[in-house]
């Protein structure tokens, strides 16, 4: 994972940015005080919590998120940097009333190349892994599953012209790099190239399937919020118009499976009232397959890495389940 890329602002120059920023959409019309400032240890973009004091109004406390253009972090068209998921907050998550953290908006320093994100904090919100409550999986289930029935009806121009769409170069090339990178695992994995060939029969399933927007990396202990019963999923960059089910795959991989099995049965309760179709088993499993090889054809040195060994075992079980691997040969 590439490291930060832009250093926190100074003082004066973020109390300029956030006065625009709020200026903009209404909420200040007079002086703005920065009194507090907490840096935010995670993911690839600096990131802190600044509590503002406003004339004549409350504290508040803001999100801000710094991004620049680091060529490694797009992850080959995965990602779309913090420009990107700004425009996905304003363009596509506040016209449908997603819950999602305030989006106040954006402010672009041209001199540093690199563009803010600014959302409201969520004081006492927690990610769905670090919560106690036993239905916070469920529905984060069950929020994806409308998100994607809504956007299945009905695609906005806005999502159309602004989100990147999955094609054939995109689903294939995961696994054609993962077949690069494995390298010496070739000999232990002799499955391992074959099915890397025959991805492609999966990839015209996923390709055929309703498009739908999609979170991308719709992952419970890093994206997504969990807030007085309420669902917010968080880190939209990776957004995409593509097969609704990779959301359910990301938010199921690794779990225990009664816990999965509650996790699809609420999603195909949520996206399908009348009932799922047919076949979900079989494009579920293919989103499966492709997340395996998402994040095994990303970058060489982690393709071969112990500790992803777990990935090549998923890699196997899901194309044993689909048919594609039997006895450990394809």
């Amino acid at each position: 994972m590439p490291t930060a890329i832009s250093p926190l602002p100074d003082l004066p120059t973020l109390t300029r940015g956030l006065t625009a920023v709020l200026r903009r959409c209404g909420s200040i019309g007079g002086p703005l005080a920065v009194v507090d400032r907490q840096l935010v240890d995670q993911g690839t973009f600096p990131k802190e919590v600044v509590t503002c004091r406003r004339r004549g109004g409350p504290e508040l406390r803001l999100f801000c998120k710094y991004g620049g253009g680091h060529p490694e972090h797009h992850s080959h068209g995965h990602r779309g940097g913090v420009a990107y998921e700004a425009a996905v907050y304003c363009r596509v998550l506040k016209p449908a009333r997603a819950t999602a953290p305030r989006y106040y908006g954006t402010y672009t320093r041209k001199s540093a190349g690199e563009t803010w994100l600014v959302l409201g904090y969520m004081d006492g919100s927690l990610r769905v892994t670090r919560t106690h409550e036993p239905g916070a999986m469920g529905l984060a289930a069950e929020w994806i599953g409308r998100f994607h029935a809504r956007h299945e009806r009905s695609l906005p121009g806005a999502a159309r012209s602004l989100l990147r769409a999955y094609d054939a170069d995109y689903y294939r090339g995961w696994a054609r790099r993962t077949a690069a990178f494995a390298g010496p695992l070739h000999q232990e994995f002799g499955w391992l190239a074959p099915l890397c060939q025959r991805f492609d029969e999966l990839a015209e399933l996923l390709l055929a399937l309703p498009r739908t927007v999609v979170h991308g990396e719709y992952y419970p202990a890093n994206n997504i919020l969990y807030s007085g019963g309420v669902i917010y999923p968080i880190d939209w960059e990776s957004a995409a118009v593509a097969a609704g089910e990779i959301d359910l795959a990301c938010l199921t991989e690794g779990w225990p499976p009664r816990v999965v099995r509650e996790c699809e049965r609420r999603y195909r309760e949520a996206r399908w009232p009348d009932g799922a179709p047919a076949d979900f088993e079989r494009r579920l499993g293919a989103a499966r397959l492709y997340l395996a090889f998402r994040w095994l054809g990303e970058e060489p040195d982690e393709t071969v890495d112990e500790s992803n060994r777990w990935r090549f075992e998923d890699l196997r079980t899901v194309g044993e389940r689909l048919g594609l691997i039997e006895d450990g040969r394809p």
